[in-house]
């Protein structure tokens, strides 16, 4: 095993006792740091003293985790346990655990912070993929070594964003003795739909698995140990995107960490929160519904970040609320949490393309999911554009796909979530109807659905329908959406194609929103075969015919939200956080943290198409700095939709006083009517001079895709 650094970190002890930890395995290392966070409003709350341990596995492998706690005076004092549990390298993310976890330090938890084997300090080979059985299998010892140790009661709850609210899930599902409650946060039960490798089902390629098939492969901080063992444990190790792209339909890979395939596997008291503009927020409303535990969720106009963080506003002090929920179950608090409605959701008053400077709406409870607070109206696709509550005689509408269309659709990270320009140019490539400017407000919560009676030409087709609002002035917003691979219509784990010529009956069931469509505005329904580059382009040329009115007419029901109450949810204002001294964000990137689109590229006359993402940033730590720059461009040629391709280079340059590394991922992924195509390479130099390079190479047959 490589050794391990005994001088990289801040040293900043305690004036106050806090427990020594000599009868488990630890590093020499001892990182410290107080912070005396008592105010006048909140004299009896604990300072923080940030600790590394070493956590071991069965095997022998050691886990690394940095431990945030209380510091008390009294000896025998212990306290319940947070677990936040992920491969995003602990210690270069102490700059913004640090200041989220104090809340919790402060409250009288202590909280545990674990590098997943393989990853960032811990110890092992890189697990093969996400929320691996080894993964959760090391996560059950980690629970059972927390709730044993001298400053813990016994208790343990797991919480986390994104990979952390994930397996929060899925260490819950496994019903480890020692974990009393969870919360997850934009996390999902779908791994297979919601998840960003095969977006409702269909192939996608997105910038994290392009830049954590790089990032995975760092050596731990701050020595950055590079050596045989190294290139064998981490740099040689097949990248994951590989993988998944192999995984094309529903099934057991997929079924193995989605709590959807048995809902009855969740005993485990859960607290959720999504945001309408984060990808994950499915979830919140289907555990509500299918679970059989106690079970609550909270709803808000936030991205994938943290709510207190949460740009643009409102955001809320969801610590707050946590600690309300831990405290029940951890401590046996009887604070009334369990007395209130299931769901507190924030109702979207609406607003124009693009971020807005903040978000307006109104709190409001929800007793249960389904709610009876939640109505049904439905409105038939007509001719003419037309979006009503009539049904007419049978008419017909056709769309020739154009493969390079969807692109401001498809958002600025390329996923149903975030934000959206304009749809004005996506929706002429479209089948669109709309209504009338309406005569009142319509308010919306829930799940929209699209059920179109519709044929194609080809055996292969994808169906994307998006629900947008239309301004007076003509400009369209983007409120949700969905889509479903044709192959999947009965199965996504048994895939059947198309029969050409033959009618459909097809159901899209659009991600959960909420919405204030107001008076004089108008309500749109788009359609068509793709939206790339957020989906991957299907084959061949299609002509889609949408049938209106008749027996069978094409449809939108509309989840009205009719429960505006007096009594409504009341959240805490964030306060100022402890920050931690070393760490600074000398150049910041994009929004999202991800590639996002900043150029677009056509070429008419060949009729190929570019979108280039693009982000970078650089980071100092104590030990060294880190500058990372990500470079993806998507093309698609209009005239052969089989011939899209991603091309890519990641690279992430570590300087400290003795280093110069520079880690480069290029990845070329392209595709033909038959197969997708992939070539990657992993790169490493020192000092400017090569030292591996590792390259892989496959074909993979299209899968219904």
């Amino acid at each position: 095993m490589p050794t391990q650094s005994t001088n990289g970190g801040i040293s900043m002890y305690p004036t106050k006792y806090y427990r020594a930890f000599y009868h488990f395995t630890i590093i020499s290392l001892v990182i410290v740091f107080l912070c005396n966070c008592k105010n006048s409003e909140e004299e009896n709350l604990y300072s923080i003293a940030l600790k590394e341990v070493w956590i071991p596995m069965p095997d022998g492998t050691r886990l690394a985790a940095d431990l945030y706690l209380p510091v008390t005076d009294d000896s025998n004092e212990t306290f319940p346990v947070l677990l936040e549990y992920l491969p995003y390298r602990k210690d270069e993310h102490r700059k913004l655990r640090y200041p989220v976890f104090s809340y919790f330090v402060k409250r009288g938890y202590v909280v545990a912070r674990v590098d997943i084997r393989g990853t960032g300090r811990s110890e092992g080979e890189l697990i093969e993929y996400e929320y691996t059985d080894q993964e959760q299998e090391d996560g059950e010892e980690v629970i059972q070594w927390l709730s044993e140790q001298d400053f813990s009661t016994g208790s343990v709850g797991m919480f986390g964003i994104s990979w952390g609210g994930f397996n929060a899930i899925h260490l819950a599902m496994r019903q480890p003795p020692a974990l009393k409650a969870i919360l997850s946060m934009m996390a999902t039960d779908d791994i297979y739909e919601d998840d960003v490798h095969f977006i409702d089902g269909m192939m996608h390629v997105d910038a994290y698995e392009i830049g954590r098939d790089l990032k995975n492969v760092i050596p731990g901080a701050p020595d950055f140990i590079v050596d045989d063992e190294y290139f064998e444990e981490k740099f040689d190790t097949e990248p994951w995107l590989l993988k998944y792209k192999r995984q094309q339909r529903d099934g057991l890979f997929w079924d193995r960490a989605s709590l959807n395939a048995d809902y009855s596997k969740l005993k485990t008291p859960i607290l959720m929160i999504s945001g309408y503009y984060d990808g994950y927020r499915d979830s919140s409303p289907r555990i509500l519904q299918h679970v059989n535990a106690p079970k609550k969720a909270i709803i808000g106009p936030w991205n994938h970040t943290f709510p207190h963080m949460a740009t643009p506003p409102p955001s809320i002090e969801w610590r707050a609320e946590a600690v309300r929920w831990f405290d029940h179950w951890l401590k046996g608090v009887d604070n009334g949490i369990l007395d209130e409605p299931a769901m507190a959701v924030f109702i979207r008053d609406g607003h124009g393309p693009s971020v807005p400077d903040s978000i307006a709406g109104s709190w409001e409870w929800v007793e249960e999911w389904p709610s009876e607070k939640v109505d049904s109206l439905k409105l038939y696709l007509q001719d003419e554009g037309r979006l009503d509550s009539n049904i007419t005689e049978i008419g017909q509408d056709v769309l020739d796909y154009i493969p390079s269309a969807g692109i401001e659709a498809s958002g600025s990270v390329m996923w149903w979530g975030d934000w959206s320009p304009d749809l004005r140019n996506s929706d002429e490539y479209s089948l669109v109807y709309e209504t009338e400017p309406l005569e009142e407000d319509i308010q919306i919560l829930g799940f929209p659905k699209l059920n179109i009676c519709t044929s194609v030409d080809v055996p292969q087709a994808h169906f994307i329908g998006r629900l947008s609002d239309v301004s007076a002035s003509g400009e369209v917003t983007l409120v949700t959406g969905a889509g479903i691979n044709g192959s999947h219509r009965n199965s996504s784990s048994s895939p059947e194609h198309l029969i050409p010529g033959q009618t459909y009956q097809l159901k899209i069931e659009m991600h959960f929103t909420s919405w204030t469509f107001k008076k004089g505005n108008k309500l749109r329904v788009a359609m068509s075969n793709g939206q790339w580059p957020m989906i991957w382009p299907t084959p061949s040329p299609i002509e889609m015919t949408v049938y209106t009115g008749g027996v069978n007419p094409s449809s939108l029901s509309l989840p009205i939200w009719k429960g505006r109450g007096n009594h409504r949810p009341q959240f805490k204002v964030p306060g100022k956080d402890p920050k931690l001294p070393g760490y600074e964000t000398k150049t910041s990137g994009t929004v999202s943290g991800f590639a996002e689109v900043s150029e677009t590229k056509n070429d008419t006359i060949a009729g190929i198409t570019q979108v280039i993402a693009s982000n970078e940033g650089t980071i100092t730590y104590p030990w060294a700095t880190w500058k990372s720059k990500e470079h993806i461009i998507h093309q698609v040629n209009d005239h052969v939709p089989a011939k899209a391709s991603v091309k890519s280079n990641y690279e992430i340059l570590i300087n400290n006083d003795h280093q110069k590394l520079k880690w480069e991922g290029i990845l070329n992924f392209w595709s033909d009517e038959s197969n997708f195509y992939y070539e990657y390479s992993r790169r490493l130099s020192d000092q400017d001079s090569l030292i591996r390079i590792k390259t892989w190479k496959d074909t993979i047959p299209r899968d219904f895709q």
